[in-house]
């Protein structure tokens, strides 16, 4: 079967020659041809030089240094699961919320722009023309309804309709007077 590795070289064992695997593996220079060609005939025997290069070595360490890392981040991983799954409950209810509230938000900014529209300068504007012209149409039924009642059964006192009428009319001038000013731009609303 195969030698054995040894430091001491044996009677078989000469110099190698530079080549490039002992350039590439400077710990298998001391290996004779016939310790190569065992080598590469018993798969036991490489197996056992193979581990035994420092490259190799080199190469369980720090893949056993990285698995240990690696178990220490899962472990690690694993400690804050609770937590991590605590927050993102957290963290839904607390979007599920904000989504109620925007949605509330949604429809009271609908309530407020009705309700503000009720004040608008063109909705006022608007009452103003419509209150005006019933103070109007409101004292010309009196006034009609005096002279009806004046030639049937002589009706109200004069100085009693005049009171009424005249405070009627004076009314109805005072709002049409703002028609007339709010339709010329006269008159300005602020907005506070």
């Amino acid at each position: 079967m195969a030698s054995t590795l040894s430091s001491t070289p044996g009677p078989s064992s000469q110099t190698q020659p530079v080549t490039p695997l002992t350039t590439e593996y400077p710990e298998l220079a001391h290996l004779s041809r016939e310790d190569l060609e065992d080598l590469l005939r018993d798969p036991a025997y490489f197996q056992a030089v193979f581990h035994s290069l420092g490259r190799v070595q080199s190469l369980y360490e720090s893949q056993g240094e990285l698995g240990l890392a690696n178990e220490s981040i899962a472990q690690t991983n694993l400690n804050l699961q609770d937590s991590l799954y605590a927050l993102r409950e957290d963290t839904k209810a607390a979007f599920d919320e904000a989504k109620t509230l925007e949605a509330r938000w949604k429809e009271i900014d609908r309530e407020q722009k009705e309700l503000y529209q009720r004040f608008s300068p063109q909705f006022l504007l608007l009452r103003l023309r419509h209150a005006a012209t019933a103070q109007d149409d409101a004292s010309e039924a009196a006034a009609s309804a005096f002279v009806q009642a004046a030639r049937t059964e002589g009706g109200k006192d004069v100085d009693d309709f005049v009171r009424e009428f005249k405070e009627m009319r004076k009314l109805y001038h005072k709002r049409a007077m703002w028609v007339e000013r709010w339709t010329a731009g006269d008159v300005a609303w602020r907005e506070d």
